[in-house]
């Protein structure tokens, strides 16, 4: 594989986002001389997700500024991007490599195969759903449909309390809009985040005037004679008025290519720690690959859905192409996610700890949650205490932990002079 051999083919990537663009770059830095082609069904070149649903929902970013690299930077390294391309299917060959199959009915031989196709964002099966201004927020085309309606929206209804609901919800709040966050548990970031994070976060959206109701299903979009949503129906019969209703309630991944190549699959393409699937010759790298992360508490298969995940993964995929298998996955996750002036950064996994450090007063709006699990420190979450997250980035790679847990709730006493 890879490296040396200039075998017709070379490397196909299908899916040109954070995690595409990586690997294709990798596979070049590290030498790979035979042909490198990533396809992306988008029509958009490679380009960052975060700040669509912040600074370039509300113009404060350009298109341009968005964009991960110039077209020139596809010519230099011999990156051949193919854009607003669906790959239909994929035909491996029983002696080693193949072709995939596009929807305009090109065929593109490969030696080597990568799978980056990320995730897409779950749609709500609900009666009305499918009115055109009921959003999803994933893409640059789902941020550009909310731009351009903003002018005319005074009541927004997000639907979801996760990362992109929150996000969302904040930006709108900020541009003046009335905005209904409805999320069906209990808390906000139930899934991802501990409890006390997601109390601070419901007490700071509501100070900033997010209605939030929370254990609150949703039964029914009432649409008008046009076809657009103008209200959202909770599961107690509420209707609650709406010019745009947003979704934002996790993602799902399409097991249409792992079925075609017989790659195992768990709810996403299962890889080991040199981001090789079942399949000899691909690899699999972002949101839409799960592996056994030995920090988490469970036995599952899962994926950590952000962008340093997706950089890091697509390295080590990128070095087993080439033939380097001394490349392994084992970085700490880290993520982050600004809300208004809130800027929340994450180290580690927190499932599974036994035992919190709260770091300073929510109130104040700049605090940590330090998270331990057999007395070993294990994760962090930080508002806008940005020298608390660095030093616990730098101590959860060597398992560096804290004994005197009373100091570690002292403001005063810097975090990274108590690990050990």
């Amino acid at each position: 594989m890879g490296g040396g051999s200039s075998m017709h083919g070379g490397a196909v990537i299908v899916g040109a986002g954070q995690a595409g663009l990586q690997l294709a770059v990798d596979l070049r830095q590290r030498g790979y001389d035979g042909e490198v082609t990533l396809i992306g069904g988008e029509a958009h070149a490679p380009y960052q997700r975060p700040p669509l649903s912040k600074k370039y929902l509300v113009g404060a970013l350009s298109r341009d500024a968005l964009m991960l690299r110039t077209p020139e930077f596809y010519r230099a390294k011999g990156i051949d991007l193919v854009t607003g391309a669906q790959v239909t299917s994929v035909l491996p060959d029983p002696g080693g490599g193949g072709s995939v199959e596009l929807g305009d009915g090109r065929s593109i031989a490969y030696r080597d195969l990568a799978v980056t196709t990320g995730a897409r964002a779950r749609r709500i099966a609900i009666p009305g759903a499918d009115a055109p201004n009921v959003l999803v927020m994933r893409s640059m085309d789902d941020a550009d449909q909310l731009r351009a309606r903003l002018a005319d929206v005074t009541q927004v209804v997000v639907i979801g309390g996760g990362f992109i609901g929150l996000e969302s919800a904040a930006v709108l709040r900020s541009l003046g809009k009335q905005v209904v966050l409805v999320e069906a548990v209990d808390r906000l970031l139930a899934r991802v985040a501990a409890p006390e994070l997601g109390r601070f976060y419901l007490d700071a959206h509501r100070r900033r005037g997010v209605d939030v109701r929370l254990g609150t299903g949703v039964s029914a979009i009432e649409t008008d004679e046009s076809g657009d949503a103008r209200a959202v129906v909770l599961a107690d019969g509420e209707s609650i008025p709406a010019d745009v209703v947003i979704v934002g309630i996790g993602v799902v991944r399409d097991p249409h290519l792992a079925e075609q190549l017989g790659a195992r699959w768990d709810g996403g393409i299962v890889v080991d720690q040199h981001a090789r699937t079942t399949v000899p010759g691909v690899v699999a790298a972002g949101d839409c690959a799960v592996w056994r992360n030995p920090l988490s508490p469970s036995d599952r298969p899962s994926c950590v859905e952000s962008v340093q995940n997706a950089v890091d993964q697509a390295k080590v995929a990128a070095a087993t192409l080439c033939g380097d298998e001394s490349v392994v996955y084992d970085s700490v996750p880290w993520f982050w996610s600004d809300q208004d002036d809130l800027k929340l950064q994450m180290a580690g996994l927190c499932q599974g700890s036994d035992r919190r450090v709260l770091r300073g007063d929510p109130d104040s709006e700049g605090f940590s949650i330090l998270h331990f699990k057999n007395d070993r420190f294990i994760a962090i979450d930080s508002i806008n205490r940005p020298v608390d997250f660095m030093a616990a980035r730098r101590a959860l790679p060597v398992g560096a932990t804290i004994t005197d847990l009373d100091a570690a709730a002292d403001l005063a006493r810097p975090l990274k002079e108590l690990f050990a």
